[in-house]
This record gives structure tokens, C-alpha cells and sequence, in this order.
């Protein structure tokens, strides 16, 4: 079943449900570069890919929020108890993973660094622009904000699974 459905969510929900999730854990993995201060497997392997995948993930982020919206009225409900917190939720979420990839490229055209995306130059390096550089520099407490949601994001899931043993976590799995 492509689409989703009262009952559950549709392959395209559940696929880039996961290859986002994954890459995102991946472009957390910055946040041990920055930890360490120093080089280490992650600083030379993965974290070169990080506006790469940035990139990636804004394109994934925009047809995902495209997607949700147009399977909004066959989505499975929530409890009617809860359903304005998830609601929230996810919408912090959706806004989170849309506003990290955008402030991290005001982030770097701002500090007049270029842009190059899996090899191919989008802009050339040039000279600082101020404005760019100010919304760009929410890039990092943006991230911040993300690992929060996403810990309560996993909790509550597994909050469903162990405590309340309902079928929300199946839903996407």
C-alpha cells in the first residue's frame, strides 16, 4: 500500500519516514566533531558530507511535507486527548527540518564560503553578507532544538510501545 491509510501509514510515509531519520542521525554526528574539538574518524569521514546531505535533506524535507499534506484527510487519528501535542509535535518537527537545511545555507553564502553540493559548486566564495550570516547563525541552536524534538519524538513512540502497549509505533513500521 503506497498511500496512507486510517489504519496506517503508506510505503512513501514509512520510506522517507526512515531514509530521513537516518540521514539526520548522520548529520548529528556533527555534534561530536564539535564535542571533540579535535580530528577523529567522524571529522574525517562523515562529516564532510554534512552539507551534502543537508542538501539532500531539504529536498527530502519539502516533498515529505508535500506528501503529509496531501494524505492529511486518510492519515491515521490520534487520541483526541492528545492529538494537539502530536499535532505540535510534528509540526516542530516538519518546520525543524526545513528551517536547519536553509539557515545552514544563509550560514554558509553569508560567511562567504560558497556552496558546493555532492561535487558541484552552487555559489562561488565571496564576500560576507551580514544578514545571511545573522539568520544563519540560528543553524546550531536550530540543531539543538531538532535532537530535543527528536528525543521526545523516540520517547513518546516508545512511551506507546512499553507502557501503553497500543499499535502506534506499527503505524509506521
Amino acid at each position: 500500500m503506497i498511500l496512507d491509510s486510517a489504519k496506517r501509514y503508506g510505503l512513501v510515509s514509512r520510506v522517507l519516514h526512515g531514509a530521513m531519520g537516518l540521514l539526520i542521525l548522520w548529520q548529528l554526528l556533527k555534534f561530536s566533531d564539535r564535542i571533540a574539538e579535535g580530528e577523529h574518524w567522524v571529522g574525517q569521514t562523515l562529516v564532510p558530507w554534512h552539507l551534502s546531505i543537508g542538501a539532500l535533506l531539504l529536498l527530502l524535507a519539502v516533498l515529505r511535507t508535500g506528501w503529509a499534506l496531501s494524505q492529511l484527510p486518510s492519515r491515521p487519528r490520534h487520541d483526541p486527548a492528545t492529538a494537539w501535542l502530536v499535532k505540535a509535535g510534528h509540526l516542530a518537527l516538519y518546520l525543524a527540518m526545513l528551517a536547519l537545511p536553509v539557515t545552514g545555507v544563509l550560514y554558509m553564502l553569508g560567511n562567504g564560503y560558497g556552496l558546493e553540493v555532492f561535487g558541484m559548486p552552487l555559489a562561488a566564495k565571496g564576500d560576507e553578507i551580514a544578514w545571511m550570516a545573522a539568520l544563519g547563525s540560528l543553524h546550531s541552536p536550530l540543531a539543538w532544538l531538532l535532537l530535543m524534538l527528536l528525543a521526545g519524538h523516540i520517547g513518546a513512540a516508545l512511551y506507546h510501545r512499553l507502557v501503553k502497549r497500543d499499535d502506534i509505533l506499527q503505524r509506521m513500521f
